[in-house]
């Protein structure tokens, strides 16, 4: 099975920066489709932050300038470099990798970090 292992949470001063980062045991991160990052606040629905797919990146509205999603040299990691924070990028954040073993097939694989706590206070 596919485990993701996430780190690079904390507490920072808003204007502050944090990086996380994402790795899944056993396999690189070009093995996937798509890897992202997703958040989540107490009492509120997990939402999406930044996707990154054969290169491209897709960001959310709200973090779009301020948020960047990359892989290092060897696609072994995906990262999210955060900049800027505020503190309603207050959440837990998660990790998602989708595999897509056959793409004529309407069936691909979800797979998800234990996510890690980001917390943007004075």
């Amino acid at each position: 099975q596919v485990q993701l292992v996430e780190s690079g949470g904390g507490l920072v001063q808003p204007g502050g920066s944090l990086r996380l980062s994402c790795a899944a045991s056993g396999w690189s991160i070009s093995s996937f489709y798509t890897m992202g990052w997703y958040r989540q606040a107490p009492g509120q629905q997990r939402e999406l932050v930044a996707t990154i797919t054969s290169g491209r990146a897709t960001y959310a509205d709200s973090v779009k300038g301020r948020f960047t999603i990359h892989t290092d040299n060897g696609e072994t990691t995906v990262y999210l470099q955060m900049n800027s924070l505020k503190p309603e990028d207050t959440a837990v954040y998660y990790c998602k990798a989708v595999w897509r073993p056959d793409p004529a097939l309407a069936h691909d694989y979800d797979y998800w970090g234990q996510g890690t706590q980001v917390t943007v206070s004075p």
